[in-house]
């Protein structure tokens, strides 16, 4: 991680800051004598071993604990010829701290803190407590210090792989969602489109079968209506597939669809369409919804109601807009069907849950159905499509 890389500088940078400092100090106070110019000699390699390990990190790989004993050997050998540079071990304890475990940290601190001390005591013109104290104060912090990131960066390294984890759990559950949505969708189109179109088809050929010797005539057009509704279906098969709006609200609004719905419904009773209210422009997913409840409602009275006729109503309400659709067909028992009943009404509930809108179901035996559906309508949804 970033912090570590400047982490790693620091440290880097700080040996060689207090490798310049001890050699300074060692020229200042000695001169260049003889074993002067040993202890520079001795510190160059130091500095060259070091500097070897930084270039080739990444290729040493296991390498790195012989250069790390490299390092502190010479180390040693340059504490021996001149104690200044024992202040070198706090860098070179960093290093222990990367590269071993806790036991062998624990070994390398105490000899490293051994070695500073007995430098100290070496150069000392009398022996203090402090020379004993200082460097194993400033091990233990140093070892606490670097423990404590090392603890940190640990707990966030296994922070963001659990949140790496949990987005990608949540990767994949978003994708099958999605796949899920889309075969829903799809099996709702499929239903409101191709299978009603399939129907009709059938009642349409079905008719022409039986009338084709008594009336030819009438049983070719009943061929030709198979073939435009075979027509139709196909073309709404493309736009479901694309996600496109459906082909009777492309150029026209929702009465305009729905009146060529009720004029077109083929093998079922007379349908017919009333409008209340003052209309208004509603939202495209709004038109859509409706016209499909519309589709899957009239399906139903043709295939199930055996009605003679059915009447779909249109309200524009103050604040939302209904779609009725009646029969007096022979109606069922239960006052209002639940979701799970048939695929068709649950078809609608959740194509009116998508436009917060809600699904009502009304019959008795004998007494017809109702299927009422109501969607909510702001202004401010109404403005947005004008």
């Amino acid at each position: 991680m970033r912090e570590r890389v400047w982490l790693n500088w620091a440290m880097h940078a700080g040996f060689y800051l207090l490798l310049a400092a001890s050699a300074w100090r060692l020229v200042s106070r000695h001169g260049m004598v003889a074993q002067t110019v040993t202890s520079l000699a001795v510190c160059a390699a130091l500095a060259l071993t070091y500097l070897a390990g930084m270039v080739f990190w990444g290729r040493l790989g296991r390498g790195r604990l012989v250069w790390l004993g490299c390092v502190a050997a010479v180390w040693l050998g340059l504490v021996v010829l001149a104690p200044s540079f024992s202040w070198c071990a706090v860098p070179l304890l960093f290093l222990c701290l990367r590269l071993l475990d806790a036991r062998a940290f624990a070994v390398a601190a105490a000899m490293l803190t051994l070695v500073v001390i007995a430098a100290q005591t070496k150069i000392a013109q009398e022996l203090d407590p402090s020379l004993i104290l200082a460097p194993i104060g400033i091990a233990a912090m140093t070892a606490v210090t670097f423990w404590e990131l090392q603890r940190e960066s640990a707990a966030r390294q296994l922070l963001i792989d659990d949140l790496i984890a949990t987005r990608e759990t949540l990767a994949g559950s978003r994708h099958r969602t999605g796949v899920l949505e889309e075969r829903e969708r799809l099996a709702r189109e499929i239903h409101d489109t191709l299978a009603q179109g399939l129907t009709s088809m059938g009642i349409l050929l079905q008719a022409a079968d039986r009338g084709w010797d008594a009336d030819p005539e009438r049983a070719r057009a009943h061929v030709r209506r198979a073939a435009a509704v075979a027509a139709e279906n196909l073309d709404e098969a493309r736009r479901f597939v694309r996600d496109l709006r459906p082909s009777g609200l492309e150029h026209g609004t929702l009465p305009e669809a729905l009146a060529r719905l009720c004029e077109s419904f083929d093998g079922g009773p007379r349908v017919c369409l009333r409008l209340e209210g003052e209309q208004c422009p509603l939202p495209p997913d709004v038109q859509t919804a409706l016209l499909r409840v519309a589709q899957g409602a009239l399906a139903n009275v043709r295939d199930h109601a055996g009605a003679t006729s059915a009447t779909v109503t249109l309200s524009y309400l103050d604040g939302e807009v209904t779609l009725d659709v009646f029969d007096d067909g022979a109606g069922f028992a239960e006052p209002s069907p639940a979701p799970g009943r048939g695929y068709g009404l649950r078809a609608m509930r959740d194509r009116l849950e998508e436009v917060r809108g809600v699904l009502i179901v009304e019959s008795a035996p004998g007494e017809g159905t109702a299927v009422a559906a109501r969607v909510p309508v702001s202004p401010s949804e109404e403005v947005g499509v004008r």
